[in-house]
């Protein structure tokens, strides 16, 4: 009985990894191995932006063992994700699933493309799961999916398949200390869209640099309760949304969306959640009173 569910799982695998091989490709953007990637929709590939060291010159090793040339059509460092186009593809996009439904333990399967063209998997289980990530690189990920499985050198930018063998999301080690995570299909959707109209992903910005300092004793009581520290402004961009705004150096900023702010990585995940001409509210600590500000978040220049 044993047997027969281990060969049943192992067709499926093998049947699953077949489906998909036509889309899985090898990217050679870098010096030595190539990176992985998958071609998401006709023309389209979608591959790990670490993978992707030069912007010219990049080629692309289809699985029927073909090379063509192919442009970068943006990168987005937060997500990890890089889209390159080309003039020839495979038929049929690949079929996508939903990463939602995945559980913690269910076998999962990674695929990739060595330098030669060679197809290959590893497989696992999804180790760890959760909702929306914020990683390091600033980016936000629709869902937290850990892998504990081989990722070997080159695997990165390639598909992870659930047992029905459909993809539900690119693999990397690039954005979690070398740890093999999930960039699920949501968040691949919505990044490549703007890669593909833009070039890039746009993301609201300060441009305001700020250390944690304790808010003197005197204040205090002028302040909501228990606020204990706040963001003292260091240096400020010339003409940014913040100097706009008014914010001035040696500001001390408190409070912001009426939330409290103690640590930088308050203000950072705020960003994350903002859009491009939202208008955000703060408070800030100035020659001893309070002032309110209001700043409207601008686009980083390219």
């Amino acid at each position: 009985m044993a047997n027969s569910i281990i060969e049943t799982i192992s067709g499926e695998f093998a049947s699953a990894a077949e489906k998909v091989s036509g889309n899985v490709v090898a990217v050679h953007a870098r010096r030595w191995v190539p990176t992985s990637g998958i071609e998401w929709k006709r023309g389209v590939i979608v591959t790990a932006h670490h993978g992707v060291q030069r912007d010219e010159d990049i080629k692309v090793l289809l699985g029927a063992g073909r090379a063509v040339s192919a442009k970068l059509a943006g990168r987005d460092p937060g997500t990890d994700l890089a889209v390159l186009r080309m003039e020839e593809g495979a038929s049929a996009a690949p079929q996508l699933g939903d990463s939602t439904s995945l559980r913690l333990g269910h076998l999962v399967l990674a695929l990739g493309r060595t330098r030669r063209g060679d197809l290959v998997a590893s497989s696992g289980i999804i180790g760890g799961i959760s909702g929306e990530w914020r990683n390091r690189r600033g980016g936000q990920l629709d869902q937290h999916i850990r892998l504990d499985l081989a990722l070997y050198p080159g695997f990165s930018g390639g598909p992870l398949l659930n047992a029905r063998g459909e993809v539900v999301g690119i693999n990397t080690r690039g954005l979690a200390h070398g740890r093999a995570v999930t960039v699920p299909v949501a968040t691949v959707n919505r990044v490549v869209e703007e890669l593909l109209n833009k070039g890039h992903i746009a993301r609201p910005y300060l441009g305001i640099a700020m250390q944690p300092v304790e808010v003197p004793e005197r204040m205090r009581p002028k302040l909501p309760a228990e606020t204990r520290a706040g963001l003292l402004v260091t240096h400020l961009e010339n003409g940014g949304p913040a100097d706009v705004a008014g914010v001035l150096l040696g500001d001390v900023l408190f409070e912001a969306r009426g939330e409290a702010v103690e640590h930088v990585e308050a203000i950072q995940a705020s960003l994350a959640t903002a859009n491009i001409g939202e208008v955000l509210q703060i408070r800030v600590i100035r020659a001893g009173e309070i002032k309110p500000l209001s700043i409207t978040l601008a686009e980083r220049a390219r």
